[in-house]
């Protein structure tokens, strides 16, 4: 028999943003995009320059192409209505505060530990450690969400109870159904 988390040992959730909340471009959709930014054709022999390095930055760095999950909204909803903190953290080169707030998810969040601001990275425990203080919670009680192993999953290291969900591939996919099961219908 499953036994179930006990919500009461909880009071905060740690988010991914990329593959976890969002989706993410794959590889091919990318360069695409990139070369569609620069009105080239595609091309199997491309080549990469100095342009098309900058487009694929900007592609990279372009919210657009990062569509929440159909289930964010709902899950970020509960989260907070049984009392429990948010964070989002994340490996990224830009500010996704104000995504959040274009959604109309950022009344949601109580912290953002981005790694162009705190200077550290995944799978590094010091990023970590980020969110914890920026929520006040200690690592038993702070569930991580995350879609990769390699990453996320490095918070298990600290002690932090880590679910790692599918990586978000369309936002019609509902997994997050995870996490409202452990906070709590």
């Amino acid at each position: 028999m499953r036994r179930r988390a006990d919500v009461t040992e909880l009071d905060a959730v740690v988010f991914d943003w990329r593959g976890t909340l969002v989706t993410t471009l794959a590889a091919e959709e990318w360069v695409g995009e990139a070369l569609a930014l620069l009105g080239r054709e595609r091309d199997a022999d491309a080549g990469l320059d100095d342009d098309l390095s900058d487009a694929l930055h900007a592609v990279e760095s372009d919210p657009r192409h990062n569509h929440f999950a159909d289930d964010v909204a709902e899950t970020l909803r509960l989260v907070t209505a049984r009392g429990l903190k948010v964070a989002i953290l994340s490996d990224i080169h830009f500010d996704l505060r104000p995504v959040f707030v274009a959604a109309d998810l950022d009344r949601f969040v109580d912290g953002y530990v981005l790694s162009f601001e705190c200077g550290v990275q995944k799978p590094n425990p010091l990023i970590f450690r980020a969110a914890l203080d920026a929520l006040g919670s200690s690592p038993g009680q702070t569930l991580m969400v995350g879609d990769r192993a390699s990453h996320d999953g490095a918070a298990v290291e600290l002690g932090m109870p880590t679910l790692l969900v599918p990586t978000l591939t369309h936002p019609g996919q509902r997994r997050l159904d995870l996490v409202r099961n452990l906070v709590g219908r």
